[in-house]
C-alpha cells in the first residue's frame, strides 16, 4: 500500500505493515544519495520496530545535487521496483547556458565558457523540438553506469579515455518556462534512462553555445506525485517509539 505525507496523521506503522509491503514516497534532500535515504529508512524501521531484517529499496536512482520524488519500496513490494522504475518521470529544473562541467552539472567545475549574447528566446524555444519525442543520447561520463565491469565516473576521475555507446531515449514533453539569461527554466517528461544532464549538455551543443544543469527536482513518477511525499522528519512520526536492537 502507498501512503502519501496527507494520510500519514492517520496511519501508524507496525512491522508486520512494512514486511508485508510499503511503497513510500519520499522528497529527497539537496546533497544525499538515493542510498544514504534508504539506509536511513532502513534504519528508523529495524531501530523502531525491532526488526532485524528488512529488505528496502529505491525505484530509480536520483543524483546528490538534484533533489524530489524518490520511491522507496519495502518487504515484499520491493519485487514492485522495477514496474516503478519504468514508468514514466517528470522534471523541473535550470538549465546555466555559456558554459560547459566534465559532469554536465555542478559536481565539478566549469571546464568551459561559450558566448551567449547571440542566444535568442526565439531560438531557445525551437531548441526545445529537437529534443522531443525519440532520441539518441549519450550518459554523461560522470555517472554510475558500468562498462567492462567498472563504473563510467571511475574512467573519469581517472582521466581515462572510454567509448560510450547511446541509447534511445523518448522524451515526450519538453518544455521551457522561463528565461533569464544565462539561466533557463525548464520543465520536461521523459522514459526511463533517460539523462537531464545530457540533456542540459546537448542542448547547449544545439545553441551552439555550452550548457550544464543547474537545478534539478523529481516532480512525478507515473501517478505519484512529489506533493504526497515526505520527509523523514514525518516518517518518524509514523513509527512506533524507537527500541533498542542490542
Amino acid at each position: 500500500m502507498t501512503y502519501p505525507m496527507s494520510d500519514l496523521s492517520q496511519h501508524k506503522f507496525t512491522a508486520e505493515d512494512f514486511k508485508e509491503g510499503q511503497v513510500l514516497l519520499f522528497d529527497k534532500p539537496l546533497e544525499w544519495t538515493s542510498f544514504q535515504l534508504v539506509n536511513k529508512v532502513r534504519w528508523l524501521i529495524r531501530s523502531h520496530c525491532n526488526i532485524k531484517k528488512i529488505k528496502v529499496g529505491h525505484a530509480g536512482t536520483l543524483d546528490p545535487l538534484a533533489t524530489g520524488l524518490l520511491i522507496i519500496c519495502t518487504g515484499k513490494f520491493t519485487k514492485r521496483i522495477e514496474e516503478f522504475m519504468g514508468q514514466e518521470k517528470r522534471y523541473t529544473g535550470t538549465f546555466s547556458l555559456g558554459a560547459t562541467t566534465p559532469s554536465y552539472d555542478l559536481e565539478t567545475a566549469v571546464d568551459k565558457t561559450y558566448p551567449i549574447d547571440q542566444i535568442t528566446d526565439t531560438q531557445i524555444e525551437k531548441a526545445t523540438e529537437d529534443f522531443t519525442g525519440d532520441i539518441d543520447q549519450y550518459p554523461p561520463v560522470f555517472s554510475a553506469l558500468k562498462k567492462d565491469g567498472k563504473r563510467l565516473y571511475e574512467y573519469a576521475r581517472n582521466q581515462e579515455e572510454v567509448e560510450i555507446p547511446s541509447r534511445r531515449v523518448n522524451i515526450s514533453y519538453f518544455k521551457i518556462t522561463k528565461v533569464a539569461m544565462p539561466e533557463v527554466e525548464f520543465e520536461v517528461a521523459c522514459s526511463k534512462g533517460t539523462y537531464i544532464r545530457s540533456l542540459a549538455h546537448d542542448f547547449g551543443k544545439a545553441l551552439q553555445s555550452g550548457a550544464h544543469l543547474s537545478s534539478l527536482r523529481r516532480t512525478k513518477i507515473g501517478t505519484f506525485e512529489v506533493e504526497n511525499a515526505f520527509d523523514i522528519e514525518a516518517f518518524i512520526q509514523t513509527l512506533p517509539p524507537k527500541k533498542d536492537l542490542s
